[in-house]
């Protein structure tokens, strides 16, 4: 019988020996696993807080962008008010230049203060003072029309100015936002790809996760065999002792009876017991008695 057991014994541990390996072997790939995934989950955090980024300095841009474009379309229209302004004066301009001769304002301005000097000097007939006064009239027109047409002049020069420097105003604007949605556009597309990065990662975490979890169950129900099998050696264990101790009290009740016998023998010879036989004597005496009393209280 013990050496069936012992046998046993030797057979679980070499199948826990064999189970533990694999479970350790199954434990180091979850821990790679779970490292694995770990890591991508902090790539990941890492991306996503590039990912916010980009998407900030991409919102700036683009309200910088809307800004310009208000800008720009200030000026285009500020531009168009300028260029129907001067459409207006260009007509104006050209229904003066109909009505009035084409002369010198300071020789029209000479020939006035001539004449009103002569009227007021000289001794006219009446016809020959109110000829020259017609005169005067119509030459004063004459220069209020090319004041008027020079005046025109003047805010058609200044208003072409205003409209050249609003294209080139609109045309700036333009192109800084040109460039900051080309800017924008660019952080967009960094955006996409980090994004696409983003899911690429994650299904890679959920698939490392996935195989962690199928490897801890696979380590999780080995270890439980562990379990199991320790337990079936130590109860093995167990019962090899009890029948080595049950083994050993049968040894020792066997020499005690021999030694017993020993001692009835010499002492019905009638030679001289030891204290040590004397003393096994009286136990085996007091026993003898202590179970018949036993045995009458159980008939009893």
């Amino acid at each position: 019988m013990p050496e069936s057991i012992e046998q046993k014994i030797e057979g679980l541990d070499l199948e826990l020996a064999s189970v533990k390996t694999q479970r350790d072997k199954l434990n180091i790939e979850a821990k790679s696993l779970a490292k694995e995934r770990n890591s991508i989950h902090e790539q990941t955090r890492e991306l996503r807080t590039k990912a916010t980024g980009l998407k900030e300095r991409r919102d700036a841009l683009n309200q910088q962008v809307r800004e310009l474009k208000d800008l720009r379309e200030q000026a285009k229209t500020l531009r168009k008010d300028k260029h129907n302004q001067i459409l207006k004066l260009r007509e104006k301009m050209r229904a003066l230049n109909q009505k009035t001769s084409v002369r010198n304002l300071r020789a029209i301005k000479n020939e006035i203060e001539s004449l009103e000097w002569e009227i007021q000097t000289t001794s006219l007939a009446v016809k020959e003072e109110e000829k020259l006064i017609s005169k005067v009239s119509k030459l004063e027109t004459q220069q209020k029309r090319l004041e008027q047409l020079q005046n025109s002049k003047n805010m058609m020069i200044e208003l072409q100015a205003e409209e050249a420097a609003l294209a080139t105003k609109a045309k700036s604007y333009h192109q800084k936002l040109a460039k900051l949605a080309d800017e924008s556009q660019k952080l967009h597309e960094q955006r996409l790809e980090i994004l696409n990065n983003i899911r690429r990662s994650k299904a890679k975490a959920d698939r490392a996760h996935q195989e962690y979890v199928k490897t801890r169950k696979k380590a999780d129900a080995i270890h439980q065999r562990c379990l199991e099998l320790v337990k079936e050696i130590d109860s093995l264990r167990q019962k090899q002792r009890n029948i080595e101790k049950a083994k050993q009290a049968k040894r020792q009740k066997q020499l005690l009876r021999e030694a017993h016998k020993k001692v009835s023998e010499k002492r019905k010879r009638g030679e001289k017991l030891t204290w040590e036989e004397f003393k096994l004597l009286t136990e085996q005496e007091t026993k003898r008695k202590k179970d018949s009393e036993e045995q009458k209280f159980k008939e009893e």
